[in-house]
């Protein structure tokens, strides 16, 4: 199976790349980028160590490679300028976007292929592509919270001393300053987060602000991230390439979920063949819930402010993932706490 990386030449494409190398499930990995030079260093670097790790057919490309590609990964993006406003950047990335979008359908989609956006700002670009790419929305997923989803983990697991691996929390929503922590549904292999040894509304409070101002530290020290936004891109690959079925908080379409439509942000969900296979809808806290639906009015603020500039487009919206009503939007009701939590106790 063959993965090509527009952006490939930079920081988070070529993570991404070598994040996909180590994971030995792509047969192919082609990297695109608007620096010739670069992709073709980075593609030549990851070949040095092929015959270290897996048998992966690796090169540079152009937009002649999207039609043998099934999976499309898209990292390309510009950063903010001086006394530059949010907007400003918003759009410009937009254009940016815009621009690959049309380069991709010019050189012609592969059959039952998939986008994954990683580029910012990630849930309005999930939608444009959504709305603009000919693909089901389905086969369109952003990388959304799955990287603030890791780093909330890690941060957790530093704090309360506690396996990394078997720290299980989510964050929710945008991508962005309203991303919502789920705090009712956490636990620490298995345990409830609350009763762990050292947990509390003070440890509640730190967590949360390290997990959101992660991403401008990481700028600030070295640039950018770029390790963890690699294996977090490998994880949502993988599980469609693997058909792991894994649920993951990645932004898509919404049609009903928590009471939110027609944006795009991160609530669980199923990867596998097909894409985003089904949407859960957790029991969580009027707080949490309350907060889920503030990113939704945010982002749509946002969207609404790109399409008056650039005009809204005919959706690329496909038929319902499986285990949806057909013919109705309508959310599936919400999983009842007693299935999931025996106990009766908040995780």
């Amino acid at each position: 199976m063959k993965v090509t990386i527009i952006g490939g030449g930079g920081l988070v494409g070529s993570m991404a790349a070598f994040a996909l190398q180590c994971g030995r499930v792509a047969s192919s990995i082609c990297l695109i980028d608007a620096n010739k030079d670069t992709a073709q260093g980075q593609a030549i670097d990851l070949l040095h160590g092929s015959s270290l790790v897996a048998d992966q057919r690796i090169s540079a490309g152009d937009y002649s490679d999207i039609p043998s590609s099934n999976i499309v990964v898209i990292t390309a993006g510009l950063r903010r300028k001086p006394d530059e406003s949010r907007l400003d950047l918003i759009n410009r990335n937009v254009d940016l976007f815009l621009g690959i979008l049309e380069e991709i359908k010019k050189a012609g989609l592969k059959e039952n292929s998939y986008f994954v956006v990683v580029s910012n700002p990630v849930d309005v670009l999930t939608y444009l592509a959504v709305q603009r790419s000919g693909l089901p929305w389905q086969r369109v997923i952003g990388l959304g919270t799955q990287l603030d989803t890791a780093r909330f983990r890690s941060y957790l697991a530093r704090r309360l001393k506690a396996p990394a691996t078997q720290v299980n929390a989510l964050i929710l929503g945008e991508h962005g300053d309203s991303m919502v922590p789920i705090w009712s549904s956490a636990t620490i292999a298995g345990l409830p987060l609350e009763q762990w040894p050292g947990f509390g509304p003070q440890v509640q409070r730190e967590i949360f602000e390290e997990t959101k101002t992660a991403g401008a530290q990481v700028i600030k020290l070295k640039g950018g991230s770029g390790f963890a936004v690699g294996l977090s891109i490998r994880e949502v690959v993988e599980s469609i390439l693997l058909d792991s079925r894994r649920v993951l908080p990645v932004s898509t379409l919404q049609s009903g979920r928590y009471g939110i439509r027609e944006v795009c942000l991160s609530v669980p969900t199923v990867v596998g063949c097909g894409g985003a296979r089904e949407q859960i809808e957790l029991p969580l806290t009027q707080k949490e819930c309350t907060g889920i639906q503030n990113s939704a009015r945010v982002l749509r603020e946002i969207i609404g402010q790109v399409e008056e500039r650039i005009g809204k487009a005919t959706s690329g919206i496909g038929p319902a993932p499986p285990g949806e009503r057909s013919g109705n939007n309508s959310p599936r009701r919400a999983i009842p706490r007693a299935a999931w939590q025996p106990t009766g106790r908040v995780r």
